[in-house]
Protein backbone atom coordinates (compact mmCIF):
# COMPACT_ATOMS: atom_id res chain seq x y z
CA UNK A 1 0.00 0.00 0.00
CA UNK A 2 1.47 3.42 -0.72
CA UNK A 3 2.07 6.07 1.33
CA UNK A 4 -0.88 8.39 0.36
CA UNK A 5 -3.34 5.67 0.73
CA UNK A 6 -2.36 4.81 4.45
CA UNK A 7 -2.02 8.71 5.72
CA UNK A 8 -5.64 9.95 5.22
CA UNK A 9 -7.64 7.34 7.34
CA UNK A 10 -5.17 7.81 9.96
CA UNK A 11 -4.61 11.26 9.90
CA UNK A 12 -8.60 11.85 10.29
CA UNK A 13 -8.74 9.42 13.21
CA UNK A 14 -6.33 11.77 15.31
CA UNK A 15 -8.62 14.65 13.98
CA UNK A 16 -11.85 13.45 14.99
CA UNK A 17 -10.62 11.66 18.45
CA UNK A 18 -8.89 14.79 19.62
CA UNK A 19 -10.05 15.47 23.33
CA UNK A 20 -11.81 18.88 23.66
CA UNK A 21 -9.26 19.47 26.21
CA UNK A 22 -6.57 19.76 24.24
CA UNK A 23 -8.37 22.97 22.33
CA UNK A 24 -8.69 26.01 24.49
CA UNK A 25 -6.93 29.15 25.19
CA UNK A 26 -5.10 32.14 23.19
CA UNK A 27 -2.34 34.00 22.48
CA UNK A 28 0.48 34.47 19.90
CA UNK A 29 3.62 32.49 19.82
CA UNK A 30 6.70 32.26 16.68
CA UNK A 31 7.63 30.00 13.89
CA UNK A 32 10.55 28.68 12.14
CA UNK A 33 11.21 28.69 8.55
CA UNK A 34 12.62 26.39 5.91
CA UNK A 35 15.56 27.44 3.72
CA UNK A 36 13.98 27.81 0.15
CA UNK A 37 15.04 25.25 -2.31
CA UNK A 38 16.78 26.55 -5.54
CA UNK A 39 14.65 26.24 -8.31
CA UNK A 40 16.87 24.74 -10.79
CA UNK A 41 15.94 21.85 -12.74
CA UNK A 42 18.68 18.83 -13.86
CA UNK A 43 18.27 16.49 -16.38
CA UNK A 44 17.66 13.01 -15.06
CA UNK A 45 18.76 9.69 -16.67
CA UNK A 46 16.23 7.97 -14.43
CA UNK A 47 12.31 7.32 -14.46
CA UNK A 48 10.32 7.01 -11.46
CA UNK A 49 8.40 4.09 -10.21
CA UNK A 50 4.15 4.64 -10.26
CA UNK A 51 4.34 4.77 -6.38
CA UNK A 52 7.63 7.03 -6.97
CA UNK A 53 5.61 8.88 -9.00
CA UNK A 54 2.08 8.73 -6.97
CA UNK A 55 3.93 10.08 -4.04
CA UNK A 56 5.34 13.02 -5.42
CA UNK A 57 1.78 14.08 -6.09
CA UNK A 58 0.21 13.57 -3.04
CA UNK A 59 2.68 15.04 -0.82
CA UNK A 60 2.95 18.12 -2.79
CA UNK A 61 -1.04 18.25 -2.13
CA UNK A 62 -0.24 17.01 1.27
CA UNK A 63 1.92 20.28 2.12
CA UNK A 64 -0.62 22.51 0.78
CA UNK A 65 -3.04 21.46 3.08
CA UNK A 66 -0.61 22.24 5.48
CA UNK A 67 0.16 25.41 3.96
CA UNK A 68 -3.42 26.34 3.50
CA UNK A 69 -4.59 25.25 6.27
CA UNK A 70 -1.99 28.13 8.41
CA UNK A 71 -2.85 30.74 5.91
CA UNK A 72 -6.51 30.45 7.36
CA UNK A 73 -5.47 30.23 10.81
CA UNK A 74 -2.71 33.24 10.37
CA UNK A 75 -5.98 35.29 9.16
CA UNK A 76 -7.94 33.93 12.03
CA UNK A 77 -5.87 34.52 14.49
CA UNK A 78 -2.74 36.53 13.43
CA UNK A 79 -0.69 34.47 15.40
CA UNK A 80 2.76 34.52 13.96
CA UNK A 81 3.67 30.84 14.37
CA UNK A 82 1.71 30.53 11.28
CA UNK A 83 2.37 32.61 8.99
CA UNK A 84 6.06 32.30 9.49
CA UNK A 85 5.62 28.12 9.21
CA UNK A 86 3.18 28.64 6.10
CA UNK A 87 6.20 30.43 4.05
CA UNK A 88 7.86 26.79 5.11
CA UNK A 89 5.11 24.49 3.61
CA UNK A 90 5.60 26.85 -0.15
CA UNK A 91 9.16 26.05 0.10
CA UNK A 92 8.11 22.32 0.92
CA UNK A 93 5.46 22.81 -2.03
CA UNK A 94 8.39 24.36 -4.43
CA UNK A 95 11.35 21.46 -3.33
CA UNK A 96 8.33 18.55 -4.60
CA UNK A 97 7.44 20.62 -7.47
CA UNK A 98 10.83 20.84 -8.77
CA UNK A 99 10.93 17.01 -8.48
CA UNK A 100 7.96 16.88 -10.67
CA UNK A 101 9.23 18.48 -13.38
CA UNK A 102 12.82 17.13 -13.08
CA UNK A 103 10.67 13.71 -13.81
CA UNK A 104 8.12 14.93 -15.83
CA UNK A 105 5.35 14.32 -13.30
CA UNK A 106 2.24 16.25 -13.86
CA UNK A 107 0.88 18.22 -10.95
CA UNK A 108 -3.03 17.57 -10.58
CA UNK A 109 -4.22 20.07 -8.69
CA UNK A 110 -4.01 24.79 -8.67
CA UNK A 111 -1.49 25.47 -5.72
CA UNK A 112 -3.06 29.23 -6.28
CA UNK A 113 -6.14 28.48 -5.65
CA UNK A 114 -6.63 28.38 -1.32
CA UNK A 115 -8.46 25.55 0.28
CA UNK A 116 -9.49 23.58 -3.01
CA UNK A 117 -7.52 20.21 -3.83
CA UNK A 118 -7.97 17.65 -6.53
CA UNK A 119 -7.48 14.97 -4.18
CA UNK A 120 -11.33 14.50 -2.44
CA UNK A 121 -9.66 12.56 0.89
CA UNK A 122 -7.33 15.74 1.30
CA UNK A 123 -10.21 18.58 0.41
CA UNK A 124 -12.44 16.88 3.42
CA UNK A 125 -9.18 16.49 5.62
CA UNK A 126 -8.79 20.85 4.70
CA UNK A 127 -12.55 21.09 5.57
CA UNK A 128 -12.32 19.26 9.17
CA UNK A 129 -9.16 20.87 10.11
CA UNK A 130 -9.91 24.54 9.58
CA UNK A 131 -13.36 24.08 11.06
CA UNK A 132 -11.32 22.06 14.08
CA UNK A 133 -8.87 25.49 14.02
CA UNK A 134 -11.57 27.84 14.48
CA UNK A 135 -12.58 27.03 18.11
CA UNK A 136 -9.67 28.57 20.05
CA UNK A 137 -6.11 29.72 18.99
CA UNK A 138 -4.72 26.55 21.40
CA UNK A 139 -7.49 24.38 19.18
CA UNK A 140 -5.55 26.05 15.99
CA UNK A 141 -1.91 24.69 17.17
CA UNK A 142 -2.98 21.55 18.08
CA UNK A 143 -4.14 21.22 14.82
CA UNK A 144 -0.42 22.20 13.40
CA UNK A 145 0.77 19.76 15.57
CA UNK A 146 -1.35 16.99 14.41
CA UNK A 147 -0.50 18.00 10.95
CA UNK A 148 3.29 17.94 11.59
CA UNK A 149 3.29 14.62 13.10
CA UNK A 150 1.18 13.09 10.23
CA UNK A 151 3.74 14.33 7.73
CA UNK A 152 6.86 13.53 9.91
CA UNK A 153 5.43 10.05 9.45
CA UNK A 154 4.66 9.80 6.24
CA UNK A 155 7.94 11.64 4.76
CA UNK A 156 9.77 8.70 6.91
CA UNK A 157 8.00 6.41 5.25
CA UNK A 158 8.41 7.93 1.81
CA UNK A 159 12.05 7.89 1.99
CA UNK A 160 11.85 4.10 3.29
CA UNK A 161 10.08 3.35 0.22
CA UNK A 162 12.35 4.56 -2.55
CA UNK A 163 15.88 3.96 -3.22
CA UNK A 164 16.02 7.53 -5.94
CA UNK A 165 18.48 9.92 -4.28
CA UNK A 166 16.86 12.90 -5.35
CA UNK A 167 13.65 11.59 -3.65
CA UNK A 168 15.38 10.88 -0.62
CA UNK A 169 17.44 13.95 -0.17
CA UNK A 170 14.23 16.26 -1.02
CA UNK A 171 12.16 13.96 1.57
CA UNK A 172 14.71 14.34 4.20
CA UNK A 173 15.08 18.26 3.42
CA UNK A 174 11.01 18.42 4.39
CA UNK A 175 11.49 15.83 7.09
CA UNK A 176 13.91 18.38 9.17
CA UNK A 177 11.92 21.48 8.37
CA UNK A 178 8.63 19.28 9.34
CA UNK A 179 10.21 18.49 13.02
CA UNK A 180 11.41 22.04 13.37
CA UNK A 181 7.89 22.76 12.97
CA UNK A 182 6.60 20.55 15.17
CA UNK A 183 8.84 21.55 18.12
CA UNK A 184 7.62 25.68 17.26
CA UNK A 185 4.21 24.10 17.81
CA UNK A 186 4.84 22.12 20.39
CA UNK A 187 6.38 25.21 22.17
CA UNK A 188 3.35 27.47 21.65
CA UNK A 189 0.99 25.13 22.67
CA UNK A 190 2.87 24.27 25.87
CA UNK A 191 3.21 28.46 26.76
CA UNK A 192 -0.50 28.71 25.53
CA UNK A 193 -1.85 26.23 27.83
CA UNK A 194 0.98 25.28 30.87
CA UNK A 195 -0.09 21.33 30.03
CA UNK A 196 2.97 19.28 28.88
CA UNK A 197 2.06 18.41 25.19
CA UNK A 198 0.38 14.90 24.08
CA UNK A 199 1.19 13.32 21.35
CA UNK A 200 -1.56 12.59 18.44
CA UNK A 201 -0.21 10.52 15.59
CA UNK A 202 3.29 9.64 16.34
CA UNK A 203 4.57 7.68 19.19
CA UNK A 204 4.97 9.74 22.65
CA UNK A 205 8.65 8.72 23.39
CA UNK A 206 9.30 9.86 19.27
CA UNK A 207 7.37 13.25 19.86
CA UNK A 208 9.29 13.88 22.85
CA UNK A 209 12.68 13.37 21.21
CA UNK A 210 12.31 15.13 18.72
CA UNK A 211 10.91 18.41 20.97
CA UNK A 212 13.73 17.91 23.34
CA UNK A 213 16.73 18.29 20.61
CA UNK A 214 17.57 21.84 18.77
CA UNK A 215 16.04 23.22 16.03
CA UNK A 216 18.01 21.20 12.66
CA UNK A 217 19.72 22.85 10.12
CA UNK A 218 20.68 21.70 6.61
CA UNK A 219 19.27 22.17 3.04
CA UNK A 220 20.38 24.53 0.69
CA UNK A 221 20.77 27.81 2.52
CA UNK A 222 21.89 25.61 5.77
CA UNK A 223 19.50 26.78 8.31
CA UNK A 224 15.74 26.39 9.35
CA UNK A 225 14.84 29.83 10.12
CA UNK A 226 13.88 31.84 13.31
CA UNK A 227 10.49 32.73 12.87
CA UNK A 228 9.25 36.48 13.74
CA UNK A 229 6.99 36.70 16.35
CA UNK A 230 6.88 36.74 20.07
CA UNK A 231 6.95 32.94 21.47
CA UNK A 232 10.06 31.66 22.78
CA UNK A 233 11.12 29.01 19.71
CA UNK A 234 11.41 25.71 20.20
CA UNK A 235 12.29 24.33 23.45
CA UNK A 236 15.42 27.00 23.53
CA UNK A 237 18.52 27.14 22.31
CA UNK A 238 19.94 23.32 24.28
CA UNK A 239 16.03 21.88 23.22
CA UNK A 240 15.19 21.48 26.76
CA UNK A 241 11.50 21.37 27.61
CA UNK A 242 10.07 22.73 30.37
Amino acid sequence: MSTASRLLPIALTALLTATPAAFAGNGRGAAPTTPPVQPTVQPVTTTLSADESATLVFMREEERVARDVYLQFDTLWNAPPFAGIAQSEQQHMDAIKLQMDRYGVADISDPTVNGVFANTALQQLYNDLTVKGEATLLAALNVGALIEEVDIADLEEAIAATENVDLQQVYGHLLRGSRNHLRAFVAEIERQGGDAYVAQHLTQDAVDEIVSAPMERGGPRDGAGAGNGTGAGAHGANGSRR
